[in-house]
């Protein structure tokens, strides 16, 4: 029997603009996601069977709560490769949890795109097979199935197009402070705007993308970080909306990952975001200092 250790990166949202809304109910977006050096850790065991036989065990400072049942993504992943390439497995699987649930931060959608990739490593496959079946366990799924840090998402998210970047990339402090928003209530809540303003930010994020892969210092493109959710989550959610006020009154310039939980701010330096992240600490709060690339 093979065995893989793998981490599962976080990831958080540099620019997410919501640009319209489908038939089906589904939002168009167009969003610049960067993963993270927060992860979960994912061990694999696994080899062909005659008889399909898994298990998963959840461990991790963050893993209480979350049902190890066939509902779990990661099982769900699991039986989404065997029916892509006709396998049939015995797996054993390990999830060590440190990602927050309901945080803004991809958490589940890693596990279950990392343990695709995991898979595909071990009996030789090609993850990018497996699009459009990640597409269906999670609109973030398919993030996970690429290597890249950065990746440009169209469409409800799963349209990826890796965005290269320089060497001089910031920090980012990111603070959860215990509280989850539940996705379809925030979208729920959203109205679109102005079709000539969502043009403009659209323009901005094609300006972000240059200012990454240019290797610009940090002050040469922070104006042009955006989430659209945000009008649809500090309103409602007095944690979150706090989290960016006490960023804010630290002279930082906080943006929310995803449709939150979690609030995080860029710094030039490992030195100024753990002296931020210390100035952020607060009972209710879990903050983490991170680098970009997972």
């Amino acid at each position: 029997m093979q065995k893989i250790c793998i981490n599962a990166p976080a990831k958080i949202n540099l620019f997410l603009e919501v640009t319209g809304k489908r038939a089906d109910g589904y939002h168009e977006l167009a969003t610049l996601f960067a993963k993270v050096s927060l992860h979960d850790i994912l061990t694999l065991q696994a080899e062909e069977a005659q008889e399909e036989k898994l298990s998963l065990q959840i461990t991790g400072p963050l893993g209480a709560g979350l049902a190890a049942d066939d509902n779990n993504l990661v099982l769900r992943a699991v039986r989404a490769f065997e029916a892509e390439f006709g396998l049939c497995l015995h797996a054993d699987i390990v999830l060590e949890k440190h990602i927050p649930m309901g945080a803004g931060l991809g958490g589940g959608s890693s596990d279950a795109g990392t343990i695709m990739l995991a898979l595909c490593r071990m009996f030789d496959k090609d993850p990018m097979q497996l699009l459009p079946r990640a597409a269906k366990l999670g609109a973030d799924v398919p993030l996970f199935l690429f290597t890249d840090t950065f990746l440009k998402g169209e469409g409800i998210g799963e349209i990826l197009t890796p965005v290269p970047a320089g060497d001089a990339l910031p920090w980012a402090v990111l603070v959860y402070p215990d509280t989850a928003v539940p996705t379809k209530g925030v979208f729920g809540r959203l109205k679109l705007d102005d079709p000539a303003k969502i043009l403009t930010n659209k323009a901005n994020l094609d300006k972000l993308q240059i200012a990454l892969q240019s290797g610009f210092p940090l002050d040469k493109w922070q104006g042009f970080l955006f989430n659209r959710l945000e009008e649809a989550v500090l309103p409602y959610v007095d944690a979150v909306r706090k989290v960016k006020d006490a960023f804010i009154a630290q002279g930082a310039q906080p943006l929310m990952s995803g449709s939150g939980s979690t609030i995080f701010a860029l710094t030039p330096s490992r030195e100024q975001a753990e002296d931020l992240a210390g100035r952020m600490q607060q009972v209710g709060r879990k903050v983490f200092v991170v680098h970009f690339g997972g």
